[in-house]
């Protein structure tokens, strides 16, 4: 009986075959054969251990495979190297051909039974393995041939081989067709000078080069016909062509600027404008300054490290992009000249180099226009995409250098060291400089947002729309974006979708869009699809996406994925916050694992403190404790004269009163409507839609005391309310508040037929469910509201991850959970 793992594994297969092996024997006699393989055994065990390899099977060859590539790599290379030696030893020349291949595999141990007669302890299986084996039988002697998937992730880890590393050599020989294979395969080969043949493998009857149809000796009859249709299409060929393998939406990065002029002016100014200036391409994509800043902190480089050619080709390796360019600008025979290197990061080398002239310091910018435009050209970019596309960086930035200047210097200031009164400063002097400078109010815009600030954030987009004419087509629609989000999320969405149509590759949009989909839809499903689609290593805070998917998984009730998706970020070097990590473990009952991953982490060094510590202390069933925290947390808040934190804490000191029963419930749910409605103004110049989540989270806790009086105080106010209708977790939650009117008023009918359809839903809130089994109730559909019961008790992920504006809903999801938990048992056991 044999023992199978359950799914394909990703593997690193390495094959070998010792050439001429029993030619050997014969050559020399058993005896010295069995003396040379016994030696040739130690190495390979050997090799083994240091290469972290395991050794499958063997007979004039090996079958290996590695958990990395580099790993397998590093065993071929070493192979290669000690057969040479050995062989030298014993006088006689030993060379092995060499496979290497990544893919699924099945692996499986044998019984010991099965051992004892004579099965192999460890099986492999799976395409991966004839394909390996092809490569290795198309290999000549002493030649490593890798397949496409192997050789960019041995290639990237290259320096971890050392100085030897450095010295490969990694060629090309183009798509082959293997018998047996339906596809076409790249093949590569990776050797030393001096060991490896570095020659392209001769054809095979298992292995042939797939030709395109020009090549073949079939078509030679038709060469004339074609070579008139390229006298015909001639201007096409003429065409500039890229001399590196680079296609559409491929990545680059682009190194420090060398300023050889001594006009300090220059130094970061140009740098940015360059950046600025090839950013309006759609066939380009840069490496943004942030994922660049964390590549360097991986690679254990200071962040003031220049980006040359050495460091600048390592940063392209690691983040997949497919050159490195490196701009100057110096004084040549009296005129100031840009100059742009494209350098290829495997091999270091310039490619090309392109450069512009010009008068003067003013003509900086005209230059760099002129010099990203050709470098987009020979990167493959059609020329009437780059005209179109491309706006004057006057226009698109500011004529001013010294306005150029402040902007870089406070992007630089704002990414280093977050000091963000510097940064304003910065900002606010460029704009001194040039008071048209638009791109300046859209950065001091997504500052204000990161901080929370979302009306200061609206009035600095306001403003740099209200110069359209000194922003970028791309720029222009962002703004607009980030605008409805908070204005017009209905629109918002639908825009989202053209945008990315067009700039597929936006992180930020993409990122920011998987937030939206959660926050303002609930739609837990198309916000995964998003997180996954900025899942990209060329992409800057992989680390926070995979945390937002691993809450988004947790509230599909995935909750194995959603730690393995923690798990991940935190490997990523993501410490920020962790509570939603300790609650996929809360979701389970598993309470202690909760605490231990929270208060391990930078979010929770000083315990369970303000909203955690309530929904962490009413999901365990301890009031009290809940209280405590939420008086601790508003006394704290008003200290800090933080409005937002201040009424989230009265909401939650309202839940519990509400939610409890207690005799005051009405009083201290009435505070909480009157205090909203006291500080509307100052609460929605943060967040507009503060003060109306707030009033309806009022009308909630109401319902559930079954304060009809309260529950329609709540429900005028907010009536005439935009907010209703554009945000769609807002909506639903002012549907359940009518429900709940109307059952209280003895209108169970129009509150089912209310509430059913948005409770088979996907998006529909906890508090949906919750309406929905109360009206069941009360119409006397016991089983009915024992279904939403027991959908409250299961979807433990969704209770605590779904979210409104206000992010208060929470504390009523995690009591209406636990109520329906206790009253089904036989649920809890389950889950």
């Amino acid at each position: 009986m044999t023992l199978i793992t359950d799914k394909p594994q990703v593997r690193t297969l390495l094959l070998t075959d010792l050439v001429d092996s029993t030619s050997l024997v014969e050559r020399i006699g058993d005896t010295a054969a069995a003396e040379l393989f016994r030696a040739h055994d130690r190495m390979v065990l050997e090799l083994q251990q240091r290469w972290r390899g395991r050794l499958i099977d063997r007979s004039d060859g090996l079958l290996l495979i590695f958990e990395r590539p580099i790993d397998g790599l590093g065993f071929a290379l070493d192979y290669v190297r000690g057969l040479r030696d050995l062989g030298r030893e014993h006088k006689q020349p030993l060379q092995a051909r060499a496979g290497l291949h990544v893919g699924e595999v099945l692996v499986w141990e044998n019984s010991a039974d099965a051992i004892r007669v004579g099965a192999k302890s460890l099986e492999v299986e799976g395409l991966a393995k004839p394909l390996a084996g092809r490569l290795m039988s198309l290999a000549r002697p002493g030649q490593i041939l890798l397949s496409a998937t192997a050789e960019p992730l041995a290639h990237r880890a290259a320096r971890e081989l050392g100085e030897r590393g450095e010295l490969l050599v990694w060629k090309s020989y183009g798509r082959w067709r293997f018998k047996g294979v339906p596809e076409g395969q790249e093949v590569y080969e990776v050797g030393e000078p001096g060991l490896a043949p570095l020659r392209m493998p001769s054809h095979t009857p298992k292995a042939w080069r797939d030709l395109p149809l020009w090549r073949r000796p079939a078509a030679l009859a038709a060469e004339a016909m074609v070579l008139a249709a390229m006298v015909v299409g001639g201007w096409f060929i003429t065409q500039p062509k890229p001399a590196i393998a680079f296609g559409e939406r491929d990545w680059v990065v682009v190194g420090d600027l060398r300023n050889l002029t001594g006009d300090a002016r220059l130094d970061d100014s140009l740098e940015q404008a360059f950046r600025i200036s090839l950013e309006q391409s759609r066939y380009v994509n840069l490496i943004s300054d942030l994922k660049m800043r964390e590549t360097m902190q991986r690679m254990q480089r200071k962040p003031e490290t220049q980006i040359d050619r050495a460091i600048g080709s390592e940063i392209a390796m690691r983040d997949g992009a497919r050159a490195l360019l490196l701009p100057t600008v110096a004084e040549v025979g009296g005129r100031l000249r840009v100059s742009a290197e494209v350098i290829d990061p495997r091999t270091q080398t310039t490619v090309y180099a392109i450069s512009a002239d010009g008068k003067g310091i003013e003509s900086a910018l005209a230059s760099i226009d002129d010099v990203t435009g050709q470098l987009r050209e020979k990167l493959g970019e059609a020329m009437h995409n780059v005209q179109k596309t491309s706006v004057p960086l006057p226009n698109v930035s500011t004529p001013s250098l010294d306005a150029l200047k402040a902007f870089a210097v406070a992007r630089n200031v704002y990414y280093t060291t977050r000091d963000r009164e510097q940064a304003l400063g910065l900002y606010r002097r460029a704009l001194q400089l040039d008071p048209q400078f638009a791109l300046a109010h859209a950065d001091m815009a997504r500052m204000f947002a990161s901080f929370g600030q979302v009306e200061a954030a609206m009035t600095e987009w306001r403003a740099a729309l209200a110069m359209r004419g000194r922003l970028s087509p791309q720029e222009t629609m962002r703004i607009d974006l980030l605008l409805q989000q908070y204005t017009v999320p209905n629109a918002y969405f639908p825009k989202v979708d053209e945008y990315l149509a067009i700039y597929p590759d936006d992180e930020q949009v993409i990122a920011r869009s998987g937030s939206n989909l959660w926050h303002q839809r609930n739609d837990f499903r198309a916000a995964e699809a998003r997180f996954r689609q900025a899942l990209n290593p060329a992409f800057a805070n992989q680390g926070s996406v995979n945390y937002s998917l691993g809450i988004v998984l947790l509230g599909q009730e995935r909750v194995d994925d959603a730690l393995a998706a923690f798990r991940r970020s935190r490997e990523l070097g993501f410490s920020g916050a962790g509570e939603y990590y300790a609650r996929a473990y809360d979701a389970q009952g598993r309470h202690a694992d909760a605490d231990k991953t929270y208060l391990g982490g930078t979010g929770g060094r000083d315990g369970w403190q303000g909203e955690s510590a309530v929904t962490t202390w009413i999901d365990r069933g301890q009031p009290q404790q809940a209280a405590k925290a939420a008086d601790a947390w508003l006394a704290k808040a008003i200290k800090d004269a933080d409005v937002l934190e201040t009424q989230r804490a009265r909401a939650a000191i309202a839940s519990l009163s509400a939610l409890a029963g207690s005799g005051n419930a009405a009083g201290v749910v009435k505070k909480l409507l009157l205090a909203s409605r006291k500080q509307a103004q100052e609460t929605d110049a943060i967040y507009p839609t503060m003060s109306v989540d707030l009033e309806l989270y009022a009308g909630l806790l109401a319902a559930h005391a079954g304060d009809r009086a309260l529950l329609a105080d709540a429900l005028r106010s907010v009536q005439d309310s935009a907010v209703v209708h554009d945000f769609p977790t807002v909506g639903q939650l002012n549907a359940v508040l009518l429900a709940e009117q109307e059952r209280l008023a003895g209108n169970v009918d129009a509150a089912l037929q209310r509430l059913r359809p948005l409770a088979k839903q996907d998006v529909s809130l906890v508090a949906v469910h919750w309406a929905l089994m109360r009206a069941e109730r009360s119409a006397g559909n016991a089983a009915a509201a024992t279904a939403q019961s027991r959908w409250l008790a299961t979807h433990r992920g969704r209770v605590f991850t779904e979210n409104t504006t206000s992010d208060v809903l929470r504390f009523f999801n995690v009591w209406v959970s636990r109520e329906a938990l206790l009253a089904t048992p036989a649920t809890t056991a389950s889950r």
